[in-house]
Order: C-alpha cells, then structure tokens, then sequence
C-alpha cells in the first residue's frame, strides 16, 4: 500500500513511521530544515512505545514526485487546507482516500470542493508528539490512536485495508460508521483543553484536578455539547462524562499542539478551535461564555507573539 504522509509533524510522522516500520511504502512530504535533515539522517521519533528511526526516509517537497497514492495522511495545519489540498492533487487517484488527520472539525469539509467527495474520508488522529529538532519527533506517552471511516458511514475496501496495515503497525485503530461523531468527541476535548492550557501555559496535569479549573473544564465540554447538538450532530448522552474520563489519564506532562504553537511564539489554530466554538455557537444561538473568554484572551496571539 503505498502511503503519502502530507505535513511530516507529530502527527503524520508519529503515524508514517509507525507504518513504515510495518512495511508500507511511505513517502513524506515537508519543507525547509525538517525536510533538509529527514533527507541527510532519516526520521527519528522518540517514544515510550520504542525508537523508530527511518534510514534513508523517502521525503520530497513536491507531491508531483510521487505519483497516484492509495491513502493519503493529510496533516497540515488548518490555515493550509486549501492550499495543500491543491498541491496534493497529483497523489490522487481513481480511489485514493485523503484521511484529513487535523484539529477541528471542518477539514474535510473544506477539502471536498478541492478534490472531490470520492477523494476525502474522515478521519481522528489521538497522540501527543511534536517536531523537537529537525528530522526528530517526539512522543509524549504512548497512547496512540486512529479512527477513520467513510464520510457517509458506508464500508469501503480501501479503508478496511488501511484498517488492517494500522493494527500490524501496532497502534490502535478504528474502522467508524459515524466519523461526524468520532470528529466532534475529539472536538470537545481538543477545542477546551488547547484553549486551556494555552491560556495558562501549563500541560495537562497542572490543570485538571485543580478544584478551581475543573468547574472550568466542565463548562468547556458541555459548550461544544451544546453547539454540536445544535448543529445536528449525534452525541452521547454522556459525551462530557467520556470527555472528563478521557481527559484524567492523559499524560501529565501532555501539552496540546496550539499551546506548543504560543510557548514558541508561532501562528496559532484558535480560529479552527476556540473560536470556531464561538463562532457555531453564534450562528446556532448557543451560549458560549468559557469559550469566549479564553478565545478573546488568546487573541492577541493568533499570529504567534506580538511584537
């Protein structure tokens, strides 16, 4: 099966060179010093769950170099989905999958009127890892988890396939009948814990058994609730209660992507996120005062650390 792995950060690395260690044919594609040094000394990710080190590492800057693809992991970050969706146009074929492996919810969406309904599934990355030196990733903790599937929930060769290239390259993976759901679990926890750690600057177990910013979590959680169901879309009963369950055995040190992203003074993706959060809950008239107040704080920093 051959794999392009599009933006070669924590995510598309973290799962590329899972899946190239199993055996795939992997490609990489990534820009400037990351690309240079992944070319030079192959893909390194440090892990608890073990060293992977890919030498030589298959990397180009040009999706014209590789030709029609079977699966596509589209990792870029959520300012670039357009832009990138064009670039990759040469990977796709008459049944190539683009598993849009990104925060926020609206990836996919933003990606079929580039490269047609056919091209583009859902899908859920679960990882804590980041580009730590050029060529290196590392993972914090272990858990590590895919969920992908068809947009409309139909069963599909190409994805049962990739289901089963995932589990022999050892991490968790799922085969969903209702990606939408499995996107706006994610969203719940992802939009509330980023805005609140980058709001604070702290990682994950500094914040959630503080009895001052549990109450604050939970109101968080049950804003996304509220949108998503407003909007249509199927959730738990008990969505916030797998949220919190979810949340209490991440990793302590676990710091999410967009608070990396303000801790190095770069572009954040609180439009996609927090403020997408706002931004539905206007839309649907749902009330999303928590959301609001960390997304007006973070503001200033949208662009990375004003000068």
């Amino acid at each position: 099966m051959r794999i392009a792995v599009v933006g070669t950060g924590g995510v598309g690395g973290g799962f590329g060179a899972a899946l190239a260690k199993a055996g795939a044919d992997v490609s990489f594609i990534a820009r400037g010093a990351h690309l240079a040094a992944m070319k030079a000394q192959g893909l390194q990710v440090r892990s608890d769950r073990g060293d992977i080190h890919l030498l030589p590492t298959r990397a180009t800057d040009d999706p014209a170099e590789l030709g029609e693809v079977d699966i596509v992991l589209f990792c870029v970050k959520l300012w670039d989905v357009e832009s990138a969706g064009q670039s990759i146009k040469p990977l796709i074929g008459r049944d190539t999958a683009v598993i849009p492996l990104q925060n926020g919810v609206d990836a996919a969406e933003r990606l079929i009127p580039v490269l047609g309904g056919n091209a583009v599934m859902g899908g859920v990355a679960q990882i804590s890892a980041s580009i730590v030196a050029p060529g290196v990733i590392q993972q914090v903790g272990t858990f590590m988890r895919m969920i992908f599937g068809e947009l409309d929930g139909r069963s599909s060769k190409r994805a049962a396939d990739f289901l089963a290239l995932c589990l022999k390259a050892g991490f968790d993976a799922t085969l969903s009948e209702q990606i939408l759901t499995d996107l706006w679990m994610k969203f719940i926890l992802l939009a509330s814990n980023a805005s609140m750690m980058a709001a604070t600057r702290q990682p994950i177990g500094k914040l959630r058994d503080d009895p001052d910013l549990r109450p604050i979590f939970a109101a968080a959680y049950r804003e996304v609730v509220d949108v998503g169901r407003a909007k249509g879309v199927a959730l738990p009963a008990d969505a916030v209660d797998q949220i919190v369950g979810f949340t209490s055995h991440m990793p302590p040190a676990m710091k999410a992507s967009m608070a990396l992203d303000l801790d190095r003074g770069n572009r954040l993706e609180l439009p996609w996120l927090g403020g997408k959060v706002v931004e539905l809950g206007r839309q649907l008239g749902v009330p999303t005062p928590t959301h609001s107040m960390m997304a007006a704080m973070l503001k200033p920093y949208i662009m990375g650390t004003p000068a």
